[in-house]
């Protein structure tokens, strides 16, 4: 199955939501591309399923519509995850988002969402997809013994991690490396890699093709991967 990607609604950015659960770093980094103008988007809101959340307050501090979306009237109820993924859709909806980006959010986004939005969601996971998806992934890569893990920007899919994989950043792992300190020199790469791939898909560059990601334009070749010299 094949689709285009970034070539919906004609407009002059790309409307951009952000769903996440803590400090927004990578939220960040989507700002500031924003206002260098190198990122033809625009942020419409930040998301948030904790209500003390800093990426929240990141978002006020640049006039940017901030929603906490409180999920504890929806915990333990029998269909929960989904009604409280309606109710963060009905959000995107009033604020008209073109895509939405998942930094540093700490819920499985369901196929409530996913289903309403193919390839219209994108994710940032600190490790080199397909390998070591879910948490700790830093501490799993270091007991593995690997000597090279990074991060990968890729679409939502309903497998945890599964999705296409839009752009990715090698980062070697010394010999001293501790999580915390792997976790640091890959989120430098994070920051790198995120704005990149959210400005080819605000360009209408991206193609999907099955599970591969492809650049219109260039002979549908693949989306360049960043390499880390340190």
């Amino acid at each position: 199955m094949s689709g285009s990607t970034g070539k919906g609604k004609v407009r002059e950015r790309l409307r951009v939501g952000l769903l996440a659960s803590g400090r927004g770093s990578n939220l960040q980094a989507i700002i500031d591309a924003i206002e260098a103008g190198t990122l033809p988007a625009q942020i419409v809101a930040v998301f948030s399923n904790k209500k003390e959340a800093p990426a929240l307050e990141r978002a006020r501090r640049h006039a940017i519509h901030d929603v906490f979306l409180d999920p504890k009237p929806f915990i333990n109820q029998p269909d929960g995850r989904m009604d409280y993924d309606r109710l963060v859709l009905e959000e995107l909806r009033k604020h008209d988002v073109d895509l939405l980006l998942l930094a540093g959010y700490m819920r499985i986004v369901t196929p409530v969402l996913i289903n309403a939005m193919p390839n219209r969601i994108m994710n940032i996971h600190p490790s080199l997809l397909p390998s070591f998806p879910g948490l700790e992934v830093q501490k799993k890569a270091i007991e593995w013994g690997a000597k090279i893990t990074g991060c990968t920007v890729h679409f939502v899919s309903e497998g945890v991690d599964e999705g296409p994989i839009i752009i990715q950043a090698a980062v070697p792992i010394l010999e001293n490396d501790t999580p915390e300190t792997l976790a640091a020199r890959i989120l430098a790469e994070e920051h790198k890699i995120y704005p990149q791939a959210v400005t080819l898909y605000a360009e209408g560059r991206l193609r999907v093709n099955g599970r591969r990601v492809y650049l219109s334009g260039m002979s549908d070749v693949p989306p360049p991967s960043v390499i880390s010299p340190t």
